[in-house]
């Protein structure tokens, strides 16, 4: 479900893009996030806790086979992938949000997720198989995220106005990447995109759809500004699908439970894009959010 070029230059460009990314940080965005612990809380609650909860819902209503059964809940305990830091970025989520979910979700990931694929698997399957987080993945993201984004940062600190100059470019750039990422991952599985979605595509479909809409609405009804909802919307809706797979091809050997990771690649940056989109669109978030910071 993967070729050797891909694997080889994915985290080469996306490290490339957290460059751009880095160079419209500083310090002091970072500093302020300790500010905001009830967003990062309600984020990490959303993605570990109700996310799950939907999924096995979502299982016991669609009744899928046993194995896209384990694959639904190993895609719904993964991580928040690289790529939400992106989507936020172009869409003006918290950036510094993002990256500080990401960091910490990886971390909580590597005990909450073998718990929860054990326990999936002795429950659609009447057998348990000792699983863990495969580590190089968790070191792969924190070099693919935090060391490119620390680089951006340095060069913003020493050569300002050129990060100022680049920061257009690198956001069409990054608009750029994604959409191609998303042709090729529709290419790459153009053979069994019908079987796949006649399987369990409504199913992923409606999972990916309550990811995004739990990732804005829960923080957003809870008094969380606009920014950091988006940033929440897309690290919420958009998993590690890299981390799902490795597990399900490489640990557990399986290519059946991969399969709900690979459909889950294509809808979810339709989605992203998609709710990206309509909150752009919609001035009344902008207004409040701004009437928000206004008033402290």
């Amino acid at each position: 479900m993967d070729s050797g070029l891909f694997t080889l230059f994915l985290p080469l460009i996306l490290a490339f893009m957290m460059i751009g990314l880095g160079l419209e940080l500083t310090v002091k965005d970072f500093l302020r996030i300790r500010h905001h612990p009830k967003a990062i809380f309600l984020a990490l609650f959303s993605q570990q806790v109700i996310l799950v909860g939907v999924a096995f819902f979502i299982c016991i209503l669609f009744k899928p086979s046993p194995l896209l059964a384990v694959g639904l809940m190993l895609l719904a305990a993964s991580p928040g992938g690289p790529t939400a830091n992106l989507i936020s970025y172009i869409f003006k989520g918290d950036v510094v949000l993002n990256l500080t979910l990401t960091a910490l979700n990886s971390i909580i990931c590597t005990f909450t997720l073998p718990f929860i694929v054990n326990l999936s698997m002795l429950y659609f399957l009447g057998e348990s198989q000792s699983i863990t987080m495969p580590v190089e993945k968790i070191i792969q993201v924190f070099l693919i995220i935090l060391v490119p984004v620390g680089l951006g940062m340095l060069i913003r600190s020493i050569v300002p106005q050129i990060a100022l100059q680049l920061n257009r470019p690198m956001r069409l750039f990054s608009v750029i990447f994604l959409v191609a990422l998303f042709s090729y991952a529709l290419y790459r599985e153009r053979f069994n995109v019908t079987e796949y979605f006649a399987e369990i595509g409504v199913a992923i479909a409606l999972f990916c759809f309550i990811s995004f809409l739990v990732g804005y609405l829960v923080p957003h009804l809870s008094g969380i500004s606009d920014r950091q909802a988006r940033a929440c919307t897309f690290e919420v809706g958009i998993h590690n699908t890299g981390i799902a797979l490795t597990i399900a091809l490489s640990v557990l050997s399986n290519t059946t439970i991969a399969i709900p990771a690979g459909i889950y690649t294509i809808f979810m940056y339709i989605f992203a894009f998609a709710f990206g989109y309509i909150l752009n669109k919609n001035p009344q978030l902008l207004h409040k959010d701004k009437v928000r910071t206004l008033n402290g």
